[in-house]
């Protein structure tokens, strides 16, 4: 069970909170209308410490892989297709993975299946493996009947995101094994290289320019406490990532990265594409609005489209279109999706439209990203010229200094 905290209105127009455990959200949304009320804002309650709440082990070192869950979407809605039983379906699937820990959660579903547990509330009881778009589609599906048909849109999602995924992945590649490559060569000739020459220097007195001293300073720091110093390396990455885990570094991560060019034009459009993928999928199951918004926003994974979804669920309630909320965000979101949005919702066609403009910026990030490596390229190149640059600079003039005397 977990734990979910929530505000309502009542028949009356009283707004009220709190909070239950339930299986689901699902669950919670249920409680509340038999009770008569209507859910305003619903959030999960965490009884990790707060600096660990965005710390996921299961995340970190997820032992089951998005091609997994891919695989078992598909073949579990192929096999329902074929008239085999989802209980049956779920027992192949356990004893066809090679992977222990996806073979015992398969195990675990199938026997609550057969205690009479829906399928959704079983997948809902592991979050790390099942995302709120899994669960969520496979509730839809088993509503509607059509729960092979479900299935199959969530292999079809996960695998785009995957498949973005990947391709931004990628493109980062190349650059981040120079700069690694650069700073792991940098680090070694301070240790090894570094203090032949400053040997020389001091054999000749001669008077260094103040570059070179700080090399030098800094080449003695690492030879004389070297331990020390790989062990700050470690302790300022480990910091590094323990900051981007809190809300506040996520927060300024998320913030340079929409305003550094190039990168901030694929970032706003991945999440517009992963947006409108998303919500398309849920309306085409049959979920109702303000809870495929709900839904959507736990799957976009920025903090600032994660707001504009909140809003936009608001402004959904009290009657308005959801393309306004998209259009006062047009620094988000490119205007195209605002302005799509808007005409899918006046013609009747919003289903078709989201789908239209994820498959549009689907296309537009891969292309982008092909072109990445190429953009990244001459601005590695200077930043390595400079760095090569300043180091030959005030390692060589010394040089110089003492042949022009001798």
């Amino acid at each position: 069970m977990t734990t979910f905290t929530y505000t309502a209105v009542k028949q009356a127009g009283e707004p009220y909170e709190k909070t239950v455990e339930a299986v689901d959200r699902f669950a919670v949304y249920t409680l509340v209308r038999k009770e008569g009320g209507r859910i305003i804002d619903i959030k999960r309650v965490s009884s990790r410490p707060k600096i660990l709440r965005n710390i996921s082990i299961g995340r970190l070192f997820s032992p089951v892989t998005e091609a997994e869950k891919i695989i078992i979407a598909r073949n579990i809605a192929t096999m329902i297709k074929a008239g085999l039983t989802l209980s049956r379906a779920l027992n192949i699937m356990g004893r066809q993975t090679k992977n222990n820990t996806l073979k015992k959660v398969l195990d675990d579903i199938n026997q609550d299946i057969t205690k009479g547990v829906s399928f959704h509330e079983s997948l809902s009881r592991y979050p790390h493996i099942f995302q709120p778009l899994f669960v969520s589609m496979a509730r839809a599906g088993e509503e509607s009947g059509q729960l092979a048909e479900s299935l199959l849109v969530v292999a079809t999602q996960i695998e785009r995101s995957y498949t973005l995924k990947k391709k931004i992945r990628g493109a980062l590649i190349y650059p981040s094994i120079i700069v690694i490559a650069m700073f792991g060569i940098g680090i070694l000739m301070l240790i090894f290289v570094v203090p032949t020459l400053t040997q020389t220097f001091a054999e000749f007195d001669i008077a260094l320019p103040k570059t070179t001293q700080a090399v030098i300073s800094t080449s003695n720091f690492f030879v004389h406490n070297t331990f020390t110093a790989v062990g700050l390396i470690m302790v300022f990455i480990v910091g590094c990532v323990v900051a981007f885990r809190t809300r506040k570094g996520r927060r300024f991560f998320e913030f340079f990265i929409l305003h550094v060019p190039v990168i901030s034009t694929i970032v706003k459009e991945t999440n517009s594409a992963r947006t409108t993928r998303t919500l398309a999928s849920l309306l085409s199951a049959g979920v109702e609005i303000v809870e495929a918004l709900a839904i959507t926003r736990d799957v976009v994974q920025n903090s600032y489209y994660k707001e504009v979804l909140d809003e936009t669920g608001q402004l959904t309630k009290t009657g308005r279109p959801i393309a306004d909320a998209f259009i006062a965000h047009e620094d988000l979101y490119p205007v195209l999706v605002g302005e799509m949005i808007s005409v899918g919702g006046e013609t009747g066609q919003l289903t078709t439209m989201l789908r239209d403009i994820a498959v549009f910026y689907e296309g537009e990030v891969e292309q982008k990203t092909k072109d990445l490596s190429t953009i990244i390229e001459p601005f590695l190149m200077i930043f390595i010229g400079a760095v090569v640059g300043f180091f030959a600079v005030s390692m060589i003039s010394p040089i110089y200094s003492i042949s022009s005397g001798i």
